[in-house]
C-alpha cells in the first residue's frame, strides 16, 4: 500500500472540498482532495447557483454576510469571475398574510442588527420584473444578492486548488479512517493517507465518513430537482422566490430559465444516483406558468435531481469534531450552500492553522444535532 504524508486530507470534491483546500494550501499547507466518483458529480454540479443571503436563518447570517462580500470579489480568491452576476434575489407574497410574513422576517432582521433586506411595495416589484403576474403584492428583496454560473465555478475552484499545489484524485473512494497517534490515516483503495487534520466534506455522504471517526451525527438526504428550458429572450434579471410555493425561478446568461425551488425527487445513496419525480416536476412548471404567464409555451430542454444533506433545522454542520480531534466537519447545507463556498474554505483553513477561528460558527456544531439524537 502507497502512503502519502500530508498536512490535511478532504473527503469530497465538491466545492466546499474545494474551498477548503484551496484555503488551506495557501496558507502553506499540503492537501489532498479524495473525491469517490468525479469533482462537482453531485449537489455542486447541479446547483442553481444561487448566491443569497434574502432568508437565511440567523445562527448562518452573518457568516452568509461575509461570504457575499467575498462573491462580489470572487475573482481575486479564484482568477475568475465565475458568471457571478448582483441582480438581486426576491421572495414574492401573493396574498396579504404571506405580506404579513414578510414584515415579520423583516421585524426580525431588523432586531439583530441586518439592514441588507427590504420590504418593496408592487410599484417596485413591477418595475423590477415586469414579467411577473399582477396579482403578486409586494416582496422581501436584497439588491446585491445574485447568483453565479455552477459549472464555471466548479472549474475556476478546481484550477485554482490545482495552482496553488494542492492534489484533487478522482475515483478515491475512503474505504476507512483510523487514528494513529496524533494523525488519521485514510484509507482509499490501495493508497493511505496520513495527516493530522481530515475535513469531512462528503456531502450526502457525510454522515458515513463521520461513523468512521466515532461520530454519529443524524443527517437526511435531499434530492432536489431542477428544469432548464430553452433558451428565450429577457424574462427576468434577479432570482425570484415565493413565500407559499416551493420554487425558484432564474435566467442565466445564455437565456434559459432555471426552475426549482426544493421538489423533491427519489435517491439512492448506495448507488449514488438520484430520479426525477416527474408529477412534482409538474407541480413546479405549472408555478412558473402561474407567475410568468408568458412562459406557458417554453419547451423544457432538460431535467436533474442532485444529492445533498440535510440537517433537521436545515442549517449546515461547519467546525471541528467534539469526539475526533483533527477532524472537521463542513456538510449537511440542506439545499442552500452554494453562496457559503467562499467562506467555510476560510473556516476550515482558520481550524487548520490556528487551531480557532473568529468567524462565527459557534451555533452551526455537531454538536446540536448530536444532542437531539441522545435526548431521544
Amino acid at each position: 500500500m502507497t502512503s502519502y504524508d500530508l498536512d490535511a486530507v478532504v473527503i469530497g470534491g465538491g466545492l466546499h472540498g474545494l474551498s477548503a483546500a484551496l484555503h488551506i494550501a495557501r496558507e502553506g499547507r499540503k492537501v489532498v482532495v479524495l473525491e469517490r466518483a468525479c469533482v462537482g458529480r453531485h449537489a455542486s454540479g447541479a446547483s442553481a447557483a444561487g448566491v443569497r443571503t434574502l432568508g437565511r436563518a440567523p445562527q448562518e447570517l452573518a457568516l452568509s454576510l461575509e461570504a457575499k462580500h467575498m462573491w462580489h470579489a470572487i475573482g481575486g480568491l479564484v482568477g475568475d469571475d465565475c458568471g457571478f452576476h448582483a441582480h438581486g434575489q426576491i421572495r414574492v407574497a401573493e396574498t396579504e398574510a404571506e405580506v404579513a410574513q414578510l414584515e415579520q422576517r423583516l421585524a426580525l432582521t431588523q432586531s439583530l442588527g441586518y439592514r441588507h433586506e427590504e420590504l418593496i411595495d408592487r410599484a417596485e416589484l413591477r418595475r423590477l420584473v415586469p414579467a411577473l403576474s399582477h396579482h403578486c403584492l409586494a416582496a422581501l428583496l436584497v439588491r446585491d444578492d445574485g447568483a453565479a454560473d455552477p459549472h464555471r465555478t466548479l472549474l475556476a475552484f478546481r484550477r485554482s486548488v490545482q495552482q496553488v499545489g494542492a492534489e484533487i484524485r478522482e475515483g478515491q473512494g475512503v474505504d476507512a479512517i483510523e487514528r494513529q497517534g496524533d494523525r488519521w490515516a485514510v484509507r482509499a483503495g490501495a493508497a493511505r493517507y496520513v495527516a493530522p487534520f481530515v475535513v469531512n466534506a462528503a456531502g450526502a455522504w457525510a454522515g458515513r465518513i463521520a461513523v468512521m471517526v466515532g461520530d454519529d451525527i443524524p443527517i437526511g438526504t435531499k434530492a432536489s430537482m431542477m428544469i432548464v428550458t430553452e433558451r428565450v429572450g429577457h424574462v427576468i434579471s434577479p432570482v425570484l422566490g415565493a413565500v407559499g410555493r416551493l420554487f425558484s425561478f432564474k435566467q442565466t446568461d445564455k437565456g434559459t430559465l432555471l426552475i426549482g425551488g426544493g421538489r423533491q425527487g427519489t435517491f439512492d445513496l448506495d448507488r449514488e444516483s438520484g430520479t426525477v419525480n416527474l408529477l412534482e416536476l409538474a407541480i413546479a412548471a405549472r408555478t412558473a406558468c402561474e407567475l410568468f404567464p408568458a412562459v406557458g409555451d417554453i419547451r423544457i430542454a432538460r431535467v436533474w435531481a442532485g444529492l445533498e444533506a440535510k440537517t433537521s433545522d436545515l442549517v449546515p454542520v461547519i467546525g471541528p469534531s467534539p469526539r475526533a480531534a483533527g477532524v472537521i466537519h463542513v456538510f449537511g447545507f440542506s439545499g442552500h450552500g452554494f453562496q457559503l463556498v467562499p467562506v467555510t474554505g476560510a473556516v476550515v483553513a482558520d481550524f487548520v492553522v490556528r487551531g480557532r477561528t473568529d468567524r462565527p460558527v459557534g451555533a452551526l456544531t455537531a454538536e446540536r444535532l448530536m444532542a437531539h439524537r441522545a435526548a431521544a
